[in-house]
């Protein structure tokens, strides 16, 4: 009886060992990723935002440009703007889903390294 205590004890070290490690590891990790806080996230929603607004206010400019020069029985402004905003959500779709798919490699790598 007294072995296996001795064993049970061993191994209780051990896990407990591991865990330490796997929360320091998280730790110096979450030190030298500093640059995401909320701040960076604010940035992020911003620069979203702006990769909507950029597309969509040069397709009206454009829209407008076309209407005052072109004239006709169509709205080149809504069309170009519907346009601009296609594409500005596109394009912030797109590049979420790459900062998403980039997180989870980073978290998958975590994980394998635990």
């Amino acid at each position: 009886m007294g072995e296996e205590q001795e064993t049970k004890s061993t191994q209780g070290r051990t896990t407990f060992s591991r865990e330490v490690g796997i929360k320091e590891k998280r730790k110096l990790k979450a030190r030298r990723n500093v640059t995401h806080t909320v701040w960076f996230g604010l940035g992020m929603m911003g620069l979203i935002g702006w990769s909507v607004a950029i597309p969509t206010l040069l397709g009206a400019a454009l829209g407008l440009w076309l209407d005052k020069h072109y004239p006709g029985g169509r709205s080149w402004t809504l069309a170009l703007l519907v346009a601009g905003l296609a594409m500005g959500c596109y394009n912030a779709w797109h590049w979420v889903s790459r900062e998403d798919k980039a997180m989870q490699e980073e978290q998958e790598d975590t994980n394998d390294n635990e």
